[in-house]
């Protein structure tokens, strides 16, 4: 199983991008999809969630209302009202088991990783 990430790019505060994470192999659709970033010098942080089983959504707080996780057979990211605190390398990560709620946010409880696409923002 690969993930993909493509999407990121130099946006302007106040600006949107979408990003996109495609699978191949074998799917996830009864699992847990998330998107993590990862700014210089700070540890790993989820940005947003899915589990397909229920499809349920997380969202950590910073980007409430800004961002929105989706999916079809590819899973994305929109983001809108950037801010250049959202500069980071954001990663797709997914999970063939529907994790429970306590563990969705928790980078290691994904399997699998996909290359990081570099988002930043210019304020």
């Amino acid at each position: 199983v690969q993930l993909q990430a493509s999407g990121g790019g130099l946006v302007q505060a106040g600006g949107s991008l979408r990003l996109s994470c495609a699978a191949s192999g074998r799917t996830f659709s009864s699992g847990t999809m998330g998107w993590f970033r990862q700014a210089p010098g700070k540890d790993r942080e989820v940005v947003a969630a899915l589990r397909s089983g229920d499809g349920k959504k997380y969202y950590a707080d910073s980007v409430k209302g800004r961002f929105i996780i989706s999916r079809d057979n590819t899973m994305y990211l929109q983001m809108n009202n950037l801010k250049p605190e959202d500069t980071a390398v954001y990663y797709c990560a997914a999970t063939r088991r529907g994790l429970i709620w306590s563990t969705i946010s928790t980078a290691t409880a994904y399997d699998y990783w996909g290359q990081g696409t570099q988002v930043t923002v210019s304020s």
